[in-house]
């Protein structure tokens, strides 16, 4: 009779416990009720920082020199435009038109030092008002800029017979043509220049 009243506590106290750790286990998240699976598509594939690192690069001139400005109305005289290209965008452009990268790493690399940039403002003008979808009627402000690179271009050879070119007088010219908007008018006026634009 003993052993009977123990062997049911024991089973009661096994079956709580057991009771007790399913339902903590579906309540915690770690294991839940199976949804639409996407079969192998589901496994997670290495990205190479290569491609990572060329992604990150072209998001970061969409977000920094990709978009065009909308400025308020021209009041008085044209205004001077935008400031002129950073060194960043110039050494951008530079990198694209003449790679400096791509080099064999042991058997040839190059570098670029003492860099200095010239900037000097081409020409700056404004076209007359233009009606553009989702922007309503604006003016287009034009800056041209011609950016004169100076630099020291060193490239170890590595093999078959190791040697350093050093180009101490290296220079490209790069033109940079920037544009950003001036609304035009108040919003009643803008209707108005719509309508006669059409």
């Amino acid at each position: 009779m003993v052993k009977d009243d123990e062997m049911r506590k024991l089973s009661f106290r096994l079956v709580s416990c057991g009771f007790l750790a399913s339902a903590l286990l579906f309540v915690s998240g770690c294991i839940g009720i199976p949804g639409p699976s996407l079969g192998i598509f589901s496994i997670p594939v290495p990205v190479s920082p290569y491609f990572q690192g060329a992604y990150e690069d072209m998001a970061f001139e969409k977000d920094r020199y990709g978009q065009i400005p909308v400025l308020p109305p021209i009041v008085e005289d044209i205004p001077e435009g935008l400031d002129e290209p950073s060194d960043d965008e110039v050494m951008r452009l530079l990198e694209k038109a003449k790679p400096n990268s791509g080099g064999i790493p042991f058997l040839e690399t190059r570098y670029r030092n003492n860099v200095k940039i010239i900037k000097e403002l081409i020409s700056d003008y404004v076209d007359p008002p233009r009606f553009f979808p989702l922007t309503g009627p604006v003016q287009v402000h034009h800056t041209h800029y011609k950016c004169t690179i100076y630099y020291e271009q060193t490239i170890p050879v590595g093999w078959p017979i190791p040697y350093t070119i050093r180009k101490l007088d290296g220079s490209e010219v790069i033109y940079i043509d920037n544009a950003h908007l001036h609304a035009v008018g108040t919003p009643h006026e803008n209707q108005d220049v719509q309508a006669a634009m059409e």
